[in-house]
């Protein structure tokens, strides 16, 4: 897809979400999709390779976030995988520090190609076990958020010992949370979340449902949270 023609199919759905996105976003998402493509080729990073769907469910999706996201805040995006959400939201906010998390080298190395070729400010990577990352981190973040990782019960293991007090969890879903929700209610009391809010949305010119869950932090989480690799898997929290 030429710059041209990927440049007004983002422009004119980022607006449909109330997002401007200016010239020089635009150049770095499409350098971002272009990367994206070239590495997929060597590395397994995401099964979505058409252009516009690229645009859609990874780069519109992920900034359906931003308005939960204010200056100067401090971002975890736990399981990044190629990005997700995190190097969009940054692309959008550069007044926020972002920090990627991921297990598997091969995909941080990718991120810190395109952190250095799109030019990147803020931002910010770790090759990391999220229990492990969690355990050096704890209570240092305002914001956590994961996209497509884990179960509900389970993903608040890994983003509610990160978050501080006040701070919240992003959960990004698919549209069926409502089940998730119900088996989360004892790792909420647990932890120490509570669920603020459920937004559905439907990505634009779509029918793909998405649901956003906040979860915001009210009391510490016990030092025992997470546990070592591995258990919140194995046995979740329900």
């Amino acid at each position: 897809m030429q710059l041209q023609e990927f440049s007004k199919e983002l422009k004119e759905k980022a607006k449909l979400i109330n997002i401007e996105l200016e010239e020089n976003q635009i150049k770095k998402f499409y350098n971002y999709m272009n990367l994206l493509l070239e590495w997929n080729e060597k590395i397994n990073l995401t099964a979505i390779t058409e252009p516009n769907e690229i645009i859609l469910k990874h780069f519109i999706d992920s900034i359906t976030i931003l308005k939960y996201i204010e200056n100067n805040m401090k971002v975890v995006d736990v399981g990044t995988g190629a990005g997700f959400p995190g190097i969009p939201l940054n692309i959008v906010n550069t007044n926020v520090n972002y920090t990627l998390v991921d297990s598997l080298n091969k995909r941080i190395n990718f991120l810190n190609e395109v952190i250095e070729k799109v030019d990147l400010k803020n931002i910010n990577t770790v090759h990391s076990r999220i229990e492990d990352f969690a355990k050096n981190n704890k209570e240092t973040f305002d914001i956590a958020t994961s996209r497509a990782v884990a179960s509900l019960n389970i993903l608040l293991e890994y983003l509610l010992p990160l978050v501080k007090i006040g701070g919240i969890c992003i959960c990004m879903k698919g549209s069926n949370a409502k089940e998730e929700i119900e088996s989360a209610s004892k790792a909420l009391e647990i932890l120490g979340g509570k669920i603020e809010k459920v937004e559905e949305i439907t990505l634009p010119e779509s029918n793909i449902v998405r649901n956003i869950i906040i979860v915001r932090k009210i009391k510490s989480t016990p030092n025992k949270y997470p546990r070592k690799a591995g258990m919140a898997t194995k046995e979740p929290i329900i």
